[in-house]
């Protein structure tokens, strides 16, 4: 195909973020681009797209339907920034675009996250360093039980690109493993079982499910009851899987401790909220994904998907309608 032209939207930071020098000359070799920082729809905006061949989408730009499109669109492919495309496009445009998103760099930081999370808590590291703060003096007399991984039960809740990372990362620790996906299968290293089985039988519970209606609230009051004296919790996915009251309830008791790096009510989560009280949570704001290594990762692969369609080559990550039923 002729030298295809590319609309870049993404805000001023997250253009930074996401598009080194190495990879904007990547980009230049094949294809003319230029930037828009607009986070709305507007006439200047769709003229902007009217002119190009392919866009290219972050976490700060507008929601693309096929009205903005036009009638005779240009654009043949949306190349995303991220993971989650559904609030990013409307279905109708894959009947006509090809769309493509860069999921697995923020897979493996979220896995990493959830592996650091487990064991901050197993090993009670935040009780040993406040410990250290205030002074408090151990001898070698002093010993608790339950302070490793090995020879636990973990459940995975959600088999996706996040859960399949997160499982990989265990299994050197010596961990038996537990999956809860009706959308998967087991593997060599996991077994597959029913969600009440996995939350009455694992120690540590991570979820790492998508949002869906199917899912929203499935940790209610009951579930949460599920879970062992002791048990840890452990959210990377999103915080409407959980039943917030029920958590808090849970928390209160003071049966389970639960580590959070999403919440619902979305973040940030208010200055005041209880959740950032309770002496048993452990919250971080949502940076699961990880840092700015991980952002330009994802802007090379975005690129890539560019490069690929500006050579007619297939792309390496179409995203479908049909998938759009499994995601967040």
């Amino acid at each position: 195909m002729t030298r295809p032209n590319v609309l870049v939207l993404a805000s001023d930071v997250l253009f930074q973020h996401f598009f080194t020098e190495e990879s904007l000359n990547k980009l230049g070799a094949v294809a003319s681009w230029t930037r828009s920082a607009l986070r709305e729809d507007s006439s200047q905006l769709r003229r902007e797209i009217a002119n190009a061949d392919a866009l290219m989408t972050t976490w700060h730009s507008p929601f693309i339907t096929a009205e903005m499109l036009g009638e005779n669109t240009r654009v043949k492919l949306i190349a995303h920034c991220g993971g989650e495309v559904k609030s990013r496009v409307s279905e109708d445009l894959f009947e006509t675009v090809t769309i493509t998103n860069a999921a697995d760099p923020m897979a493996r930081g979220v896995a990493e996250m959830a592996l650091a999370l487990m064991l901050t808590m197993v090993r009670r590291i935040p009780d040993y360093a406040t410990e250290m703060r205030e002074g408090v003096i151990r001898t070698n007399e002093y010993v608790s039980e339950g302070e490793t991984l090995f020879g636990r039960r973990v459940g995975i809740v959600g088999f996706g690109r996040i859960g399949r990372a997160f499982a990989k990362l265990l299994k050197p620790l010596g961990v038996d493993v537990l999956v809860s996906d009706p959308h998967s299968v087991g593997t060599d290293y996991v077994k597959l079982v029913q969600l009440d089985e996995l939350l009455s039988s694992c120690s540590v519970v991570v979820l790492c499910a998508a949002l869906t209606l199917e899912t929203r609230g499935m940790f209610d009051q009951r579930r949460l009851a599920l879970l062992g004296d002791g048990s840890y919790l452990i959210n990377v996915a999103r915080g409407g899987l959980i039943d917030m009251e029920a958590l808090l309830n849970e928390l209160r008791s003071g049966r389970i401790t639960a580590a959070l790096d999403v919440t619902d009510p979305l973040e940030p989560l208010p200055s005041d909220h209880e959740l950032r009280k309770l002496p048993n949570v452990i919250l971080t704001p949502h940076i699961a994904a990880g840092g700015i290594e991980m952002r330009r990762e994802i802007g090379a692969v975005a690129v890539e998907e560019v490069i690929r369609f500006a050579t007619g080559e297939p792309p390496l990550n179409p995203v479908t309608k049909e998938m759009l039923a499994t995601m967040t």
